[in-house]
């Protein structure tokens, strides 16, 4: 093997020559020994019923891989995701590097200790990218691989990086992987490799046909340098040889099943397999073998040769205008005596195994976790390994400029919180050290979603120049290039997330903050809700705008129209959800949700707006009355009173409602006033602040068996004397979406919501279809204030 340093051309430099065969093979050895041992630990100390599992025969498919990754290949800046069962090798090397401490190897899977799979919020020694839900992790780099592209684009050269992928075969079958690899925004991006972990085992079964052939197609056709390790140096050399061909076609043309119980054989049971159906030069050729050549012969896969791998992760950084994909050929639980048994998955080796190879080793329950000598070859290359690849922590993101509003604040007119949406975006692109951060992108909805005003502005982003063919004719300028800030993508919810969520962690990930803005059709927010998931999940710090939303799309008909996505907004964790019905609430919304996306406890945020052009005389009221720094600050809290109605010993009710439903609610207001009954509508601009503002001190004084008397945001805005009045919550939305407001206040509540598929028509007639319009809140209202329980038998 060369001593050339790995990695040694433009795209990144090594930590150190590449080391010999025989340490590397020693630190595989070790590393497999390690992440095996921690799973056994897991489980022998677990004093429950319920099993802990681990992943013994998947970690040990992935251990020569990733010692020729870590010890031969990658560098410092290069960022890589670990294929979510091989946790226990990446804690492993981890461990052998210096980066971890010894006290968490038996932590895992235990509270505060190691995570099932690698975790960049959650782990000790932080992963790059978090994986777990497959194929996610399969395509994160590639869209990290895109944003540094972007970065580099706009704010210059950064430190040279590879991204990495080290995926499942199985993970092959996630649609979301093809998705990201079709978009033309992925292409051509040469600093990205997929390893491919080609073992051809799912959970359950040997693959009968992995159709590696085909699937090397698709990647070749969508434009990808295509590598393979697929036979060892000894079977290379053997098909070298006189009649060498003959062994090569059978070997090829071995079913799966038959290949893969030659790992579990022994003796003269593994040439018995072997022949089947073989002719006689192969016959001939393995003839002088006993065996035990035989079997190290033919089961000498690429995919465990160091040498073969380390050559070819190089041939993959000598194609740097293709991303690559390398199919690694291995057997899952290579090394143990678990090796290729089709029920391995989460199978565990037992104590007597454990035993056994801790003793092959040379180690003893003294030694058994115990790193290399410090002044060994292999404890030298672990000690310098980890001084250049340790990640330092990221330093805070800036603070940027975000001002608390875009525009002056809107008092007439009627407007749509979506076109407002555009309007603030478009004035934020002039925002001095904002504008120049921004960047937003869609899957192929950006027209329709009104970021027209901001790409006219600022442009669409390619990293070449492209002709936009008489584009600049257009009301709209799609003139890709370079200096653009808005990436397109195809119609892929999964891709608008993943892209999200990379472009969210961009100062962690390429040292330069972005603020990232998303939008997609609110309906299909669920479609790519995986990838959302993941997304914050991994701490990034993006806004996403589901517009247009709810039923209020009439025309539209049930399949553009939305229910329960304002419920998945406030049930997530680190994003903030926003349902704004006035254009200065869109404002002041926006702008802090940027502006949070900067800050250490900040949090992503998702506006669910509308199409639905509503009258700004009640905002216009409202602020007359308050002034614009109190009502921005209980906009931003959450929500305010919309109509303040006086005691006047009348009945009462209070009316709770969002976004598009506000002149529904001041409506039956109205007609309620004209009725006898006094309702005061209470407007929430952020149900989830109102509901986490409740929490909070519920959970305090629940931790604290005190009653904590510091009001929440929704008791500021129902004072006592109110509290005891029945609730009518109305929402474009599922009607338990509002459904805690009684809970929290004490009182009787009715929700009103849409409860049902939406189908064609006016916005009037559905409204009255699914019990949202004023007539149906003026209906609940007077039965909430009739001495009449409805729920009484």
């Amino acid at each position: 093997m060369s001593d050339e340093p790995a990695g040694s051309n433009d795209q990144a430099g090594a930590v150190s020559p590449t080391p010999d065969l025989e340490t590397l093979r020693s630190i595989e050895q070790r590393v497999l020994w390690l992440a095996t041992r921690i799973i056994d630990h897991a489980n022998s100390r677990s004093a429950t019923d319920v099993k802990v599992g681990g992943h013994q025969a998947s970690s040990a498919s992935m251990a020569s891989i990733m010692t020729a990754l870590w010890f031969a290949h990658l560098n410092g800046n290069d960022k890589v995701a670990v294929k979510p069962h091989a946790s226990p090798v990446y804690h492993a090397i981890k461990y052998l590097t210096g980066e971890l401490d010894r006290s968490y190897l038996t932590t895992l899977r235990q509270r505060g200790g190691l995570q099932a799979y690698p975790s960049r919020t959650k782990d000790p020694d932080v992963s790059d990218f978090s994986t777990g839900s497959v194929g996610l992790g399969a395509v994160a780099p590639l869209f990290s691989a895109l944003t540094r592209r972007y970065v580099e684009s706009h704010f210059g050269e950064q430190s040279p990086a590879r991204f990495i992928a080290l995926v499942g075969d199985a993970e092959l079958d996630e649609g979301n992987v093809w998705e990201a690899i079709a978009d033309p925004a992925t292409q051509e991006l040469g600093n990205f490799t997929m390893v491919i972990d080609l073992n051809r085992q799912s959970l359950d079964r040997v693959i009968p046909d992995i159709a590696a052939v085909r699937l090397k197609r698709f990647f070749a056709d969508a434009g990808w340098h295509v590598a393979e390790a697929k036979y060892g140096s000894r079977l290379s050399a053997a098909f070298a040889e006189p009649g060498g061909d003959a062994l090569e076609a059978h070997i090829d043309s071995m079913p799966n099943e038959a290949y893969q119980e030659l790992f579990a054989l022994e003796g003269a049971d593994v040439r018995h397999k072997f022949l089947v159906d073989a002719g006689e030069t192969v016959r001939n050729f393995v003839g002088g073998l006993d065996d035990a050549e035989l079997k190290h012969l033919v089961t000498d896969l690429g995919g465990h040769d160091l040498g073969l791998l380390t050559d070819t992760f190089r041939e993959c950084d000598a194609t740097p205008e293709q991303p690559s994909v390398v199919f690694a050929y291995t057997i899952k639980g290579h090394g143990l005596p678990m090796a290729g048994d089709p029920m391995n998955h989460a199978a565990l080796l037992s104590p007597d195994q454990v035993d056994a190879f801790r003793r092959e080793l040379g180690l003893d329950a003294g030694t058994e976790w115990d790193r290399f000598d410090a002044n060994s070859p292999e404890g030298r290359l672990c000690r310098a390994v980890g001084g250049d690849i340790n990640n330092a922590p990221p330093t805070p993101r800036p603070v940027l400029p975000v001002p608390t509003a875009a525009r002056s604040t809107v008092t007439n007119g009627a407007t749509s919180t979506q076109e407002a949406f555009g309007r603030v975006l478009a004035s934020l692109a002039d925002v001095e050290g904002v504008g120049d951060r921004l960047i937003t992108t869609a899957p192929d909805v950006s027209i329709s979603t009104n970021l027209g005003g901001f790409i006219n502005k600022r442009g669409v982003y390619s990293h070449a120049e492209r002709d936009d063919h008489g584009g600049a004719d257009r009301l709209l300028k799609w003139a890709p290039g370079p200096t653009g800030q808005h990436i397109e993508l195809g119609i892929s919810e999964m891709n608008l997330f993943m892209l999200l969520g990379q472009l969210g962690l961009s100062h962690d990930h390429h040292g330069q903050h972005l603020l990232p803005v998303g939008t997609v059709y609110d309906p299909f927010v669920l479609r790519g809700l995986d990838a959302l998931i993941y997304g914050i999940y991994n701490d990034a710090k993006f806004v996403v705008a589901g517009t247009p939303a709810g039923v209020t799309l009439a025309p539209e008909g049930g399949a553009h129209q939305s229910t329960i996505t304002a419920s998945v907004g406030a049930e997530l964790p680190n994003i903030t959800y926003f349902e704004p019905a006035y254009a200065s609430e869109v404002d002041w919304l926006l702008c802090d949700a940027l502006d949070q996306l900067s800050r250490p406890d900040g949090t992503s945020g998702y506006l669910r707006l509308s199409t639905r052009p509503i009258d700004q005389a009640p905002f216009a009221n409202v602020l007359a009355m308050m002034g614009e720094e109190r009502l921005r600050s209980q906009v931003l809290a959450g929500g305010y009173r919309l109509v303040d109605g006086p005691e006047d010993g009348r009945p009462g009710v209070t009316i709770a409602t969002t976004g598009a439903m506000a002149p529904e609610a001041l409506a039956a207001a109205a007609e309620l006033d004209s009725e006898g009954v006094q309702a005061t509508v209470v407007h929430l601009t952020s149900p989830d602040r109102v509901y986490r503002s409740w929490r909070a001190g519920f959970a305090q004084s629940a931790a604290t068996a005190r009653v904590v008397r510091a009001p929440s945001q929704l008791h500021r805005l129902v004072p006592a004397t109110e509290r005891r009045r029945p609730v009518v919550s109305v929402h474009d939305a599922a009607s338990h979406s509002l459904a805690w407001i009684g809970s929290a206040l004490g009182t009787r509540q009715y929700t009103l919501g849409v409860d049902r598929f939406g189908e064609s028509g006016t916005i009037a007639d559905l409204h009255e279809l699914t019990g949202i319009d004023a007539g149906s809140i003026v209906n609940a209202a007077l039965i909430a204030v009739s001495e009449v329980d409805p729920y009484d038998d």
